[in-house]
């Protein structure tokens, strides 16, 4: 129990502050003995350096990783992000980080009591016929419990954390402070400041549910027409900004997929990748937390769909250069690739005006595998090994590019439903798929 409590003490800015200021200091502190061991010791060969640094960094990681994981609120859903940006981490703390997005410890329960009542105004057994007590979640932010309405609705009562909201201001600016001092903001101010921008308003947004449950409606509108996928219906009555109930809606988790058909399978690979994609050409907002634990599947080929965050509303020109991109990749036209690339902000003409087939046939070479008009076999994919093979051979390139707040959350809802595809075993073909979404003929 005092363990338990220990990890939630953080709990105002003040000290907040105090534990990542302890955690930048430590992450200095052994950045400059590693200087200083550079600078005394023996000549080390190339190849010794490089594993030393990558010690380090691995050593640097496991502290963010675990900071920032017993903080919760602002600075681990920063880290969960984060963990999908390797250009602006170096890999392994980016790797680090993505142990943030597994499951959280949950926050006791007398806490999330205090916090329905608050926001709700009654008592639990007043507001539900039946409440459980055990969390059925835990994340960086809040956590989610089991629960009947009065007139016999099955739902789940999203609870947000008490006095995360209040934290966040304070929890990014020190955070950046932190990473800072540690050396680890690799580009840019003007991007850094960009990013953590976008950061902010995607953490706004997801700390008020009211939001979310307009997020949640307005894919309910979108995707009424296809029976086959589920987005849970909000109970209006019983949500406000830091409470949001809806229908409890089950399925199979991507891990419980082993025992669907291959056929059944594919159909799911195909009805998430229409979703996903029609969500961004279509829409222009596309659900941008692709974590495993935000999706579920129903051997009849249902899809649900959780969790309405973390969403980002695209501009109508940036949909356009993504279009243009893909474009470009299927007719391996690299000039009008470059073009796009330029219009989304992810490419930097300040160290190179321009990019040509040389640069570019290699990656949509490597990336249109996924989008064959011949099946592909997810499961046994290595695309990932090879893009990060690709990325050391493009090492003189990496000015060339930068991160980029207007994609970087679309970026990170498509390479995480490579992830998901993979888990799930898909063998399918995507081309038709991917011509008929962006608008061009078969």
């Amino acid at each position: 129990m005092a363990d338990q409590k220990n990890r939630f003490s953080a709990t105002t800015p003040g000290k907040r502050f105090m534990k990542l200021a302890g955690m930048s200091a430590s992450i200095a502190s052994n950045f400059a003995k590693d200087k200083v061991k550079r600078m005394v010791g023996v000549q080390a060969d190339e190849e010794q350096r490089l594993r030393e640094r990558q010690e380090l960094y691995i050593e640097v990681g496991r502290q963010l990783a675990t900071t920032l994981g017993e903080m919760k609120g602002a600075v681990m859903k920063v880290g969960q992000i984060a963990s999908q940006f390797k250009d602006i981490f170096p890999k392994e703390i980016a790797d680090a980080l993505a142990t943030l997005q597994k499951e959280s410890p949950p926050m006791p329960f007398a806490l999330i009591e205090a916090q329905i009542v608050k926001e709700l105004g009654q008592p639990i057994d007043q507001l539900f016929a039946e409440f459980h007590t055990e969390p059925f979640a835990a994340a960086s932010i809040g956590q989610v419990h089991r629960a009947r309405t009065h007139d016999g609705h099955d739902v789940v009562v999203k609870v947000q954390y008490p006095g995360v909201d209040a934290c966040v201001e304070s929890d990014l600016k020190h955070l950046r402070m932190a990473l800072k001092m540690a050396g680890l903001l690799r580009i840019d101010k003007a991007i850094i400041d960009a990013v953590f921008d976008e950061i902010r308003r995607s953490l706004r947004d997801e700390l008020d549910y009211t939001t979310e449950a307009a997020n949640v409606r307005m894919f309910a509108e979108f995707h009424r027409n296809d029976p086959k996928i589920i987005v849970p219906c909000v109970h209006e009555h019983l949500s406000t900004q830091r409470i949001l109930t809806l229908d409890f809606e089950p399925g199979d988790h991507v891990s419980q997929m082993g025992l669907y058909p291959q056929t059944m399978i594919n159909e799911l690979g195909h009805r998430l990748f229409h979703a996903i994609g029609s969500q961004i050409y279509s829409l222009h907002a596309v659900h941008c937390d692709p974590h495993p634990g935000n999706f579920a599947f129903r051997p009849d080929g249902t899809l649900i769909i959780y969790d309405y965050g973390c969403v980002k509303k695209i501009k109508p020109e940036i949909v356009e250069a993504v279009r243009q991109t893909t474009l470009a990749a299927l007719h391996r036209d690299y000039h009008d690739m470059d073009k796009a690339m330029i219009a989304m902000g992810v490419r930097n003409i300040d160290h190179q005006p321009s990019l040509q087939g040389d640069f570019y046939a290699p990656w949509s070479q490597l990336i249109m595998q996924g989008f064959s008009a011949l099946p592909y076999d997810f499961a046994h994919a290595r695309l990932h090994e090879d893009v990060m093979a690709q990325l050391k051979r493009n090492l003189p390139y990496w000015k060339s590019f930068q991160p980029s707040p207007d994609t970087m959350l679309v970026q990170r809802a498509i390479g995480g439903h490579y992830w998901t595809m993979k888990q799930m075993g898909v063998v399918a073909a995507f081309r038709e798929d991917l011509q008929a979404i962006i608008g061009e003929p078969v």
